[in-house]
Order: C-alpha cells, then sequence, then structure tokens
C-alpha cells in the first residue's frame, strides 16, 4: 500500500513543488491537497492520510491549531511542520500540538521524503537546523497559552480581517458570540484596538504576515 499524504500550504509553487518531490518515490500518493487550515482539517476528516505536510502559516486556522484538531480527531494521521521559524517557542508549540516533524521550507527539498519515512515509523524529525523540543517548556510562557483553542481561532479570524457575522458563520456560532470571544480575549491579552491584536496574532505566528 502506498503512503498517502496530504500537502496543506496556501502558496501554489510550494505545493507543486512538494508534489514533484513526492511523487518520484513509487510508494508516495499526493492524496490532495489544501490551501487553508480548515481545508487541510476537513481533508484530514474525509481521506485519513497517513501524513500531512503543513504550513505552519496557514489562512483561517493557522498550522499549530490545525495539527492540534487533526491529532485530536484523526489520531492515526501524523503530520510534519513546514515552516520559516525555527524559534524554540514554535518548535515547542507544534510538537505540543501533535506534530511528529518539523522541517524548513528553506530545506523542505532534501528533508520531506526523509521526514515522512521517519515519522512512518512511529519517530520524529528534526531537519538540520531545527533543534528537537524538551518534553517539559525551557523557553519562557508565551501569552498565546493563556488563551483557549477557540479564542485561537477568533483572533486570527479577526487579524485576517473577518466581520463578525463572517467569523460566526465560519465557526457555526453567534455574531454575539464571537464579539464576547474577542472581548475576552483582548482583556486576557491587555489588548484595546484591533491594530494592536493583529501585530501579535502575526508576532506569535498565529496569522500570516502577508
Amino acid at each position: 500500500m502506498p503512503i498517502r499524504i496530504v500537502i496543506a500550504d496556501d502558496h501554489a509553487i510550494v505545493r507543486e513543488g512538494l508534489r514533484m518531490i513526492l511523487e518520484s518515490q513509487s510508494d508516495f500518493q499526493v492524496a490532495g491537497e489544501a490551501v487553508t487550515g480548515r481545508e487541510a482539517l476537513l481533508q484530514a476528516e474525509a481521506l485519513q492520510p497517513d501524513v500531512i505536510i503543513m504550513d505552519i502559516a496557514m489562512p483561517e486556522l493557522n498550522g499549530i491549531e490545525a495539527v492540534r484538531m487533526i491529532s485530536e480527531q484523526v489520531p492515526s494521521t501524523r503530520t510534519i511542520m513546514l515552516s520559516m521559524h525555527h524559534t524554540q517557542e514554535h518548535v515547542f508549540r507544534a510538537v505540543q500540538a501533535g506534530a511528529s516533524g518539523y522541517i524548513l521550507k528553506e530545506s523542505a527539498g532534501s528533508h520531506v521524503v526523509t521526514a515522512i519515512r521517519t515519522v512512518m515509523k512511529g519517530l520524529q524529525y528534526f531537519c538540520e537546523g531545527v533543534e528537537a523540543p524538551p518534553k517539559t517548556r525551557s523557553v519562557p510562557r508565551s501569552p498565546v497559552d493563556r488563551l483557549s483553542p477557540r479564542e485561537l481561532e477568533v483572533i486570527q479570524l479577526v487579524a485576517e480581517g473577518k466581520t463578525s457575522v463572517e467569523i460566526a458563520e465560519i465557526l457555526s456560532l453567534s455574531p454575539k458570540s464571537i464579539e464576547t470571544y474577542r472581548s475576552r480575549l483582548m482583556q486576557k491579552l491587555g489588548i484595546n484596538n484591533i491594530p494592536a491584536l493583529v501585530k501579535f496574532a502575526i508576532l506569535h505566528g498565529i496569522t500570516p504576515s502577508e
């Protein structure tokens, strides 16, 4: 049986490049692609792939939160984080969310095949330049840790310019509930305006900077 893989990245050129590399392996099959974190979650549930290559900076639902949800809802699927960032916080949060591997975009071409074969053996894989995180946090706790999964979803969608009505539709909640979540998370973070909230979301990798 081939190893079935989903590629989740919002840049077509990255998806195409990864597809070419993966399809050069006779036992790999690209089962699907996703351009948002939420779509990656739906693909995981529908296709039950062996591995998902997940960009950390995905629109609508960032890669770390998408990995966390996939780990909970489709535990048989292994995830490998693809990122431009290799700070201790990013790597720690990715692994805590359930990622089995972490590779940098700049060197993905030379690591992705080995990463997939490694995680399929039940092991973790970290490319050159990325340190495996400790089992317990050794870096200062992030303000992000104070937010619930739902608040992280809301802050990302607010930072991406979505209105309360649009967010409510995406999350299947009422606009009033969204406004409550937004007020609560801003209070938790000591933020009192949307531009500062957007800056926080970008700084902590909750939403893409583009």
